[in-house]
C-alpha cells in the first residue's frame, strides 16, 4: 500500500522502475505528455500511443510485443498512458485540466493504440491484436 502512495506522489519513479532497459517512454503526467506531444507533432516520425490500464489482461498479454516493437523501430517514437494512473495524477494536481488525454483522443476501450504521423492520426487499433499493431507500424515506418 505504501508503494501504492508513493507512486501517486512520485509517479517518475515508477515509471523509471517499470521501464528501464526499454525504448517505451511511459508518460504519467499531462505536462509530460503535453512535452512529448508538441516534441513530435510537428515531425513526420511516427508517434505509437498505447493506452492502457494495469488491471487490464489484454493491455498485460500485448506489453512485450509493444516494447519489442519499440526495440525493433527505434525510428518510431513509443509511448505508453495507463489512463487510470494519468487520471489519478490529473485529479492530485492542483491547476485547471482542460481534458483528460485519453478523451482527447476519444479512447473508449483497452488497450488502444494510435498511431500518429505529423500531428494527425494515421491509425488505430483497438485491442490486442498483434499481427495488425505490427503490420500498421511497419506500414508507417516506411
Amino acid at each position: 500500500m505504501g508503494s501504492f502512495f508513493s507512486t501517486l506522489l512520485n509517479p517518475g519513479a515508477a515509471a523509471a522502475a517499470e521501464e528501464e532497459g526499454s525504448a517505451v517512454v511511459a508518460v504519467h503526467s499531462k505536462e509530460s505528455w503535453n512535452e512529448h506531444w508538441t516534441a513530435h507533432k510537428n515531425t513526420n516520425k511516427l508517434l505509437v500511443i498505447d493506452f492502457s490500464a494495469t488491471w487490464c489482461g489484454p493491455c498485460r498479454f500485448i506489453e512485450p510485443t509493444f516494447k519489442a516493437l519499440a526495440a525493433k523501430f527505434t525510428e518510431a517514437s513509443f509511448v505508453k498512458i495507463d489512463v487510470d494512473e494519468l487520471s489519478i495524477c490529473l485529479l492530485i494536481e492542483i491547476h485547471e485540466v482542460d481534458q483528460e488525454v485519453s478523451q482527447q483522443w476519444k479512447v473508449q476501450a483497452m488497450p488502444t493504440f494510435v498511431l500518429v504521423k505529423g500531428g494527425k492520426e494515421v491509425a488505430r487499433i483497438v485491442g490486442a491484436k498483434e499481427a495488425e499493431l505490427q503490420g500498421k507500424v511497419a506500414q508507417f515506418i516506411a
